[in-house]
């Protein structure tokens, strides 16, 4: 069975839209969301119910626990800051429940899905690297852990070496990011995971970042989160 596991949608929904058409086209029917549904963005509200209208299951983002929890601002940068003030006050109130009401890890077809690492979920701990991943294997008993946050795909292995995501070993997946890539690639980026064979890829799709960007302008956002979109930082 294939599954395509998205994250870091950020109310692009430009992205989103185009990553679930190139999903349809392939005839996958298991969609997981790995978090930060909203924050940066300009379509929060849209591309919550997108995701709701599909029932595609979803993990707790640190963005979207900012909505509804002070708490979680507290280590927001002022452009992240800004954005998640302007998001709290756009979001419906029932959009606003669901993303409080999102787990902080799902295991689902054998798997775990975290938004930021297995290890403490809730604190939301970056892995950018092979040391800081070595930290996280003991934390999860699946052979896969996908996550996101980062913004930036990447596979680390238990074993320090292995780079291709295989049987009998386990893995950190990080799938990147459909609404705001920082790997210096500007197109949307997520996975897709054969859950029999072990084949995982890495999915990267232009779109439609212009509207995005104008978008942005248009809310009254700050201008280097629309501007950043054109340069996947």
């Amino acid at each position: 069975m294939k599954i395509a596991v998205i994250s870091d949608i950020h109310a692009n929904l430009e992205a989103l839209t185009t990553a679930l058409s190139y999903i349809d086209s392939l005839n996958i029917k298991k969609i997981i969301c790995l978090g930060d549904l909203v924050g940066y963005g300009p379509n929060p509200n849209e591309c919550v119910e997108l995701l709701t209208e599909r029932n595609i299951p979803a993990v707790m983002g640190n963005h979207d626990y900012a909505v509804n929890n002070f708490s979680g601002r507290k280590y927001f940068n002022s452009l992240a800051l800004t954005a998640i003030r302007w998001t709290d006050a756009a979001l419906t109130n029932e959009n606003k429940s669901f993303l409080n009401a999102l787990p902080f890890t799902m295991d689902l077809l054998g798997q775990t899905f975290v938004h930021a690492s297995p290890l403490q979920p809730e604190a939301f701990h970056y892995i950018f690297s092979l040391n800081e991943a070595v930290k996280n294997f003991h934390a999860f008993s699946t052979p896969i852990c996908f996550i996101g946050h980062t913004h930036s795909p990447g596979i680390f292995c238990e074993d320090l070496v292995t780079k291709t995501v295989s049987h009998g070993k386990k893995f950190i997946v990080n799938v990147g990011s459909i609404g705001q890539p920082r790997s210096g690639d500007a197109r949307l980026c997520f996975g897709i995971f054969e859950t029999e064979t072990f084949q995982f890829e890495f999915v990267k799709l232009p779109y439609d970042a212009e509207t995005t960007q104008k978008k942005i302008s248009a809310a009254g956002l700050p201008k280097q989160l629309g501007d950043r979109l054109l340069a996947g930082v």
